[in-house]
């Protein structure tokens, strides 16, 4: 039918995070929640980037039936959305139930990813050894956008990530392209040809 291809996750992710985030995905279209759900794990991630305890008592290995009826109590006031026919709350059971709570993590951040090709966005990651200012990304924005690395039609999505290890320079991920202009690899480089 129409329908089963539409609730279809509109790319194939891997890892067990991955294949969560697509049944959650197929789940929010057949109960018509997608818009929901999406804000929610949104929200989710955010959560995650902010406490990280919540990632350190989720990986816990003793974690009883109580205490994770709690967690996804406390999970749910976090989500910040109405979640649309239990949609997300029958996941996290189902996580829980299966001891994968560990996975949230993980699972939040590729549903993003999900939800991004379903819009039509092509993500770009850039990281750089210490914070972007706004002008910057604007400008790596504009150039990369009228670039072939962004097809037809598709609207680009910037996340910017600070790594100190890098030591300078960039990495720019683009889809599954990286293109890498930092000084740490071109000191690897270096110390090849030496």
């Amino acid at each position: 039918s129409g329908s089963s291809a539409a609730s279809k996750p509109p790319v194939a992710l891997f890892g067990l995070d991955g294949t969560y985030a697509s049944a959650l995905y197929t789940a929010a279209v057949k109960t018509e929640s997608l818009d929901s759900t999406a804000k929610g794990l949104e929200n989710l991630a955010a959560t995650f980037k902010k406490d990280a305890q919540l990632k350190t008592i989720l990986e816990a290995p003793t974690l009883s039936t109580a205490d994770k009826s709690q967690i996804i109590a406390e999970i749910q006031k976090s989500l910040g959305v109405q979640d649309k026919n239990n949609t997300i709350k029958n996941f996290l059971e189902a996580l829980a139930e299966n001891n994968r709570l560990n996975q949230l993590e993980g699972v939040a951040e590729k549903f993003g990813t999900l939800m991004s090709a379903a819009r039509g966005e092509v993500e770009m990651t850039v990281v750089s050894a210490a914070p972007l200012d706004a002008k910057v990304l604007r400008q790596l924005e504009s150039s990369v956008s009228k670039s072939s690395y962004v097809g037809q039609g598709k609207k680009l999505k910037v996340v910017s990530k600070v790594n100190p290890d890098i030591r300078g320079g960039l990495i720019v991920e683009i889809g599954d392209r990286t293109i890498d202009l930092s000084v740490s690899s071109k000191i690897a480089k270096m110390n090849k040809l030496l």
